[in-house]
């Protein structure tokens, strides 16, 4: 087989996320349709419109060591901590080079982040104000730097083949997948580390964001304020956290025997060109995303049965996501049981694609949709079939699921995997 149609398989997951500190807990949430999101305490939230997050379950100064920690922004803190789950599941035992089953220039990084080291620029500023210029850590330019997770990655493991970030909002995680793919298409690598993580939850993204109009203002209920397809949807619920995928080729797999959880057929991209922060209403180009999909791979529409969809639980993105789908995969789109997981997670914004790629590989391994929670009167717009109250079960024998990433600026960014 040709270095360019390399067949490509996820051999390892990692994640921690607001439902748990790594991808087994986070499973186990999923499946039992449990909210990650709750009340913001402290002073410096006090006064905000939105006052509820999705906040980690397990805060990453509780794993690492403190002399690292001190070292790494926070969105690089949770990418580290997926990475290392994530590198240990896939069966490697240390980084390239002294682990003999992967060399150096073999290997990639490719973490992804939306915004990047918003929390130590914004804590640094602080710092420069309040206590003057010495106070400030020698450590802020590396922490700060978008690409700052994928190179922290990228030492950890020794990965000398390449380490890139993709910045395309909140569909910068699902990208860096797609990426990944194609590193290993191409023969650049036989084995990425790749993902997204995302740690914004400071006063100032959430004053930005609310006075957008983008986030729910359910204060109250926090645990039912993400509510994906509910015709009271007011908006998404901001989350942290970080999900890591191992990829490698499919003849690098088998012949060290790793564990294959499920083969990746590839990507599909578009652009809106609409608006900076609003979709276009149609789906116009998150449905020529899923053509491309369609297009640049085998998959046929009759063998796709679960999707694990965006909704973000804004009222006009939601609809136009189904729009696409509907309008690309006509009648197949109603056997395709679509689950909304930031109904619990939140939306990690550039995270998001790393761990919604994590829960539809586990959906594939284990044949089970995730639940989406907290929709109560679902949308007469909603033109398709949506897991709702408890896991679903998946078909038999070969099947395929399809992953949905948009960010703000009109990318689209839809992937695929097969069972195995």
């Amino acid at each position: 087989m040709s270095p360019t149609n390399r067949t490509v398989v996820v051999t390892g997951i990692g994640a921690t996320t607001p439902l748990g500190g790594d991808s087994a807990s986070t499973w186990e949430g999923l499946m039992a349709g449990r909210s990650g999101v709750k009340p913001l305490e402290g002073e410096r939230f006090a006064e905000l419109p939105v006052r509820i997050a999705a906040l980690a379950a397990v805060d990453p100064g509780e794993v690492l060591p403190r002399p690292l920690a001190r070292k790494l922004d926070r969105s690089a803190q949770f990418a580290l901590i997926a990475a290392r789950e994530a590198w240990a599941d896939a069966g490697f035992t240390g980084k390239a080079g002294e682990d003999e089953k992967i060399q150096p220039e073999r290997l990639g990084s490719v973490i992804a982040s939306g915004i990047g080291g918003v929390i130590t620029l914004l804590d640094q500023y602080d710092v420069l104000k309040e206590k003057g210029v010495r106070r400030v850590s020698p450590h802020t330019v590396p922490m700060l730097m978008p690409n700052g997770p994928a190179a922290n990655v990228g030492l950890e493991v020794n990965a000398q083949a390449g380490v890139h970030t993709p910045v395309s909002a909140c569909a910068s995680g699902a990208e860096a997948i797609g990426y990944a793919v194609e590193m290993i298409r191409t023969g650049r690598a036989d084995v990425v580390v790749a993902g997204g993580t995302e740690a914004a939850i400071h006063p100032l993204p959430i004053a930005a964001f609310a006075n957008m109009m983008a986030m729910s203002k359910s204060n109250d209920e926090p645990e039912k304020a993400s509510r994906p397809y509910d015709t009271g949807r007011d908006g998404f619920v901001l989350g942290e956290g970080a999900g890591v995928v191992i990829l490698e080729s499919a003849e690098h797999a088998a012949a060290r025997g790793a564990r294959v959880y499920c083969e990746v057929l590839g990507q599909g991209l578009s652009a809106d060109a609409h608006h900076i922060a609003q979709p276009e209403p149609t789906g116009r180009g998150i449905a020529a995303a899923m053509q491309n999909l369609l297009d640049s791979t085998d998959l046929k529409p009759s063998e796709v049965v679960h999707l694990n969809a965006h909704a973000t639980s804004t009222p006009q993105g939601d609809i136009a996501e189904i729009k696409a789908l509907r309008a690309v995969l006509g009648d197949d789109l109603d056997h395709v049981a679509i689950s909304a997981t930031k109904s619990m997670t939140g939306h990690l914004l550039g995270g998001a694609g790393g761990i919604e790629t994590v829960a539809t590989v586990l959906a594939l391994h284990h044949r089970l949709a995730p639940p989406t929670i907290n929709i109560d009167d679902l949308d007469e717009a909603v033109d398709a079939d949506v897991v709702r109250g408890e896991p679903r079960p998946l078909p038999e024998g070969p099947i395929s699921a399809v992953n949905n990433s948009f960010g703000f600026g009109g990318h689209n960014v839809v992937l695929a995997f097969r069972s195995v």
